[in-house]
Formats: structure tokens, sequence, C-alpha cells
């Protein structure tokens, strides 16, 4: 894999290749399942959780209400605590200001946190083209960066690699990019970890500037929160200098009582921890105390266009927790690479088609990337229906429709290759409102069932290539229930013959 999703292919065809990696199948399989029975336990331990959940959802869903309003205090507390805030409307606009800002300060490196709104924006690919070095500091995503590699899953972005990869990405490449690994590195995890701790200290102490997502923004205060578990996230946010955090307009809450909530919720789903080993929380700058300069870039990015769904908009109540990843049996036989996106699974299916259409092939084919067992419903945090913003998208891509880009409402055509699917629901539709057409076709069918094919041809081989066609009963329904359950009985008084019960 390259480092950019830029013209990857629609999802059936990438999940191909990738379903027949019995390697990547097994690493996957391993991970998901440790870490969805770790959360399963750390979420029994609270008989609140029900009502926990809800109200992150509620929480949620009164600050998109009022989004406007709070993004607007945000900026006014941030300000007033010695920030500078900067909006952007989307990834181009972002990369330009990160860039800038950068270059002002002399630097020609930088560290990183692990952020998915940086890698939404492909924030690394635009700095190293202005001459600027990232560093990604978490452990997971050193790995990716050293490996050439892309980020497979939110939590684990490495999820897709063993020990043994590791290692052998450690010892070819951690050279190119500052210390190299200890001689004679093995595969164990303790070795693994000092060989990158030896090798990210150094990048460390020498930073000037720090880039940095948020888990959360306090509009009260305007306090940015990074909840991490490896301790690299503290250090990019306290040792250098100037600190630049782009976090998507959706990350921000009202306050601190409502950050409460969250805290709570996001440990156990996402590392199945009580709480997060390291929470950071910054408000603007302090003299003596952490970086002397702290710009907040704001990145609207597709996400006013999907506020403006009144179904699709439940996906912006995400917290990046990955639980609904963990328990999908798409994203466990395909992986993430295939999504395309820096948000793979069930939420990349539904968030990716928002924020950046369904004009391409990929985007298009992303809301069927599910079997909709609701397997990710019924895990996620702040009970996103993602099942219903799934079918949701489909009959976007099926049908078109009115959707709002940029502010505009716009009406997109449907998606190529649905012309067959479309006649078949308006044949179906046109068949259900005649019941006389339809007892007919159903008679015509049980008595020509024997000359049913056992494959169906053209589009509909995709589902015989796995499946048997469903046998057809002799009768239908209809038939059966009068033949066997409706009794004849005689009226009072008239003679009159009813339908027994």
């Amino acid at each position: 894999m390259v480092g950019t999703y830029l013209g990857m292919p629609a999802f059936p065809e990438a999940a191909r290749g990738a379903v027949g990696d019995a390697r990547l199948r097994s690493n996957l399989t391993h991970a998901t399942h440790t870490i969805r029975d770790k959360r399963a336990k750390a979420v029994a331990e609270l008989p609140d959780w029900g009502r926990l959940r809800a109200a992150g959802a509620a929480i949620k869903d009164r600050t998109l209400r009022h989004l406007d309003h709070y993004l607007e205090r945000l900026e006014e507390s941030v300000t007033a605590a010695g920030g500078q805030v900067h909006w952007a409307a989307d990834a181009r606009e972002a990369n330009r200001i990160v860039t800038r800002l950068v270059r002002e300060t002399g630097e020609d490196e930088v560290v990183k946190v692990k952020s998915m709104a940086t890698q939404e924006i492909g924030l690394n690919a635009a700095l190293t083209a202005a001459g600027i070095r990232a560093n990604e500091t978490d452990l997971a995503e050193l790995i990716v960066q050293l490996g050439d590699d892309l980020p497979s899953h939110i939590l684990v972005p490495a999820i897709h690699r063993n020990r043994g990869e590791i290692r052998d990405i450690f010892a070819e490449r951690m050279a190119d990019w500052g210390r190299p690994a200890p001689e004679g590195l093995t595969d164990s995890p303790a070795d693994l970890a000092e060989a990158a701790r030896l090798h990210l200290r150094q990048k460390f102490l020498n930073a000037k500037v720090g880039v940095s997502g948020a888990n959360f923004m306090v509009a009260e205060t305007g306090t940015m929160v990074v909840v991490e578990s490896e301790g690299n996230g503290r250090m990019c946010l306290t040792l250098p200098e100037t600190l630049i955090s782009v976090v998507g307009i959706e990350k921000v809450v009202p306050t601190w009582r409502d950050l409460e909530v969250f805290l709570q919720l996001l440990p156990r789903s996402s590392t199945a921890e009580r709480m997060n080993p390291y929470t950071s929380m910054w408000t603007g700058t302090s003299e003596g105390d952490g970086p002397r300069t702290f710009h907040l870039v704001l990145l609207d990015n597709g996400r006013t266009d999907a506020l403006a769904d009144t179904v699709g908009r439940q996906a912006l109540r995400c917290i990046r927790c990955s639980a609904c990843l963990n328990v999908c049996p798409v994203y466990e036989r395909a992986g993430g690479h295939a999504y395309g996106s820096a948000y793979p699974g069930p939420i990349g299916a539904v968030l990716t088609p928002q924020l950046r259409g369904v004009a391409s092939e990929l985007d298009a084919s992303l809301p069927y990337a599910s079997s909709l067992c609701g397997a990710c419903y019924e895990v996620c945090p702040v009970a996103i229906d993602i099942p219903e913003v799934l079918v949701h998208l489909r009959e976007r891509v099926a049908e078109g429709g009115e959707v709002t880009v940029r502010g505009t409402r716009t009406t997109v055509r449907p998606a190529r290759g649905h012309a067959a699917e479309r006649a078949a629901m308006r044949a179906s539709r046109w068949a259900l409102d005649h019941p006389g057409v339809l007892r007919a076709g159903q008679r015509v069918a049980g008595r020509a069932r024997r000359l049913a094919p056992r494959r169906l041809p053209g589009p509909g081989r995709a589902w015989t290539d796995t499946r048997d066609i469903p046998a057809l009963p002799a009768e239908s329904f209809r038939d059966w229930w009068r033949r066997t359950r409706e009794k004849p009985t005689r009226g009072r008084g008239n003679g009159a013959k009813g339908t027994g019960r």
C-alpha cells in the first residue's frame, strides 16, 4: 500500500483481495475478538451504561442543533486564553493554514499526536510537499509510517500487522527517520516498545512544533482534550514551543459537566479501560508551562453538509471509539484499507460518503459495505443507528435526490450501475399495489418452481456465487392460509358465510 487513498477501487474490488489474504484475516480476527471481549467486560461493570449512552447521544444532538453558537463561544474562550483560532472550510484550506503556521516558525520538522482529522485531510503528504517532515509518535502510527502503509483501524492503526512484520519494519526503516533500531531486535512486545521509545525520545526532545487533534473541545473554557494510552501525546502537547491542533467542528461539547459523560463512555468502548492512562487538557497558553503559541484549526470539510441531513447527521455524534469496527463481520474479513478512507468500518461507511459525497465509485459503494446485522448500533456508546444511515445512503446512491453541498441544496443524479435495481424496485412497488397481479405471479412461480435456475444470470451471479437460491414453495402463504385456516361458518339468521378465527 502506498500512503494515499486516492484512486482506490470500489469496496467490493478492494475487499476481494483482502478476503483472500489469510495472514491479514488471522491478524484481524485475533485482534478484534480480543478487543471486543475486553470491552464487553468493562461495559458490564457499569449498571447505568444504558443511561450514560443515552446521555451521550442527547448531549451530542443538542450540541449539533446549536453548533454555530457553541463554536462561536469556543472561539471566544480560546482567544481569551491566549490561543489563535483559524477556520478551514475544506482539506486544502486546512493544509494551507498548517503549512503556513509551521513555516512561520522557521522549522522543517514536526512531531504529531495520532489524529483522525489530519489523516482525513492528508496533512502529512501536504507537509512533505512543502519540505516539512511530520513524525508520527503513536506506536501504531509509527509502524504505519515507517512501513509506507496506511492506517486500517481507528484505535489500532497497525492492527493488520503482526509482531514479526513490525520487527522487520523497525529493523529496515527506522534509521531512515532517525535513531536506528537496536541490533538483534526481536519481536517481543517489550523489545519493540523499547526500540520505539528510544527512537521517539530523540524526536520529542528536539521538537519545536507539535501537531495534534483533539477528542473533545469544551466551549465554556476553550479547553482541548486528548485521551491516549502511551504518553506520546503528553510529550507532544507540552514540550514543543508551538502547538497546532486540527479538530473537526463536531468535537465541541458545551460544558465540563458534558465532558464527564464522554470520559466515561470513550475509554470503556475503545480500550476497555475504566479511564485512559493519559488524559491531557490544555487551555490556550500559560507563561512558563507548555507551548508559548497555540493555534486551533477548526475543520469543516463536509461536516456542515452532513449536519443538514436529518438522518445522516447522527454520524457526527461519533467519538472515534472504534467499537463498531470490532464487532463488524464485514470489517473483520475485509480489513480497513478496503474502505479507502481514514475512517474504516461501519462508521466510515456512513461518515465518508457524507463528507466526500457519493460521486466516486468508491464512495458510492461504501453504504453497501455492510450486512445490516445491527451489531454496530448495539455497541455504539452514543447510539448512532448506523444501519438506518446505511439504508438512507443506499437510497441516495440508487435514487439520487437533494443533498447539501457546501451549504447549497443540490440535486444529485443516481450513481451508475443501479438501473436494474431501480427497475426491480419500481416493478415490485407496482405489483404490491395490485394484489391480483401479486397473487397471479405467486401462483405462476409456484407451478414453475421446478424450472427455477440454480444460478442467476447477470448481476445476480454475485449472489448465487456464494449462496443457494431459496427453493420456491408449491403455494403462496396466502393460498396456504386459505386452504388450512379459513373455515366457513354459518351466520346468524341469514345463512351468510364468514371467516372463522
